[in-house]
Order: structure tokens, then C-alpha cells, then sequence
């Protein structure tokens, strides 16, 4: 699962060939969330409240990238990074 952007301690991956609607990971520490990419709602898992925040505003600043990259992927092409929440 390639890893897109890392910060706060938060991990953002998306798989190749994965399942609709366009999606990424999140994980923090043992929590872990699947956040789709158009609406930013959670479709599986669960991340502690300020962490799920912190993801969402990562999410909404960096929607476009999120959506090229999910079509990367979509063709198993080599992700390109995304740059963390500062």
C-alpha cells in the first residue's frame, strides 16, 4: 500500500486497483479509516476525533491530488507524493 503524505503522526497510503468510491487510508497508531475523496466521509474504521479533523482539513486542501493520484493508482502507476498538513 504506497504511502502518499505522513504527518502528525497520521499515515495516508492508497492501494492500486482498489474498490470505488475514490478513496484513501488513514491510519493513526491502531486506528485506521478508509475517507473517500469527494465527500471526505468515512466509509469504514474510525480515528479519534482530533486526528479525524486534522485528516479532513488535509483531505479538503488537497482534494485534486487526491482524485490524480487515485487514478494512478486505478492504472497501477507509481503514486506521487502529496505534501503533509503544516
Amino acid at each position: 500500500m504506497p504511502e502518499i503524505s505522513r504527518f502528525l503522526g497520521i499515515i495516508v497510503t492508497m492501494y492500486f486497483n482498489e474498490h470505488n468510491p475514490p478513496h484513501f487510508h488513514a491510519r493513526y497508531g491502531d486506528h485506521k479509516a478508509e475517507i473517500t475523496i469527494e465527500t471526505l466521509s468515512i466509509i469504514a474504521g474510525r480515528l479519534p476525533p482530533r486526528v479525524l479533523g486534522l485528516v479532513m482539513e488535509w483531505g479538503a486542501l488537497h482534494r485534486q491530488e487526491l482524485m490524480e493520484d487515485w487514478e494512478l493508482a486505478r492504472q497501477q502507476i507509481e503514486l506521487k507524493r502529496i505534501a503533509p498538513l503544516e
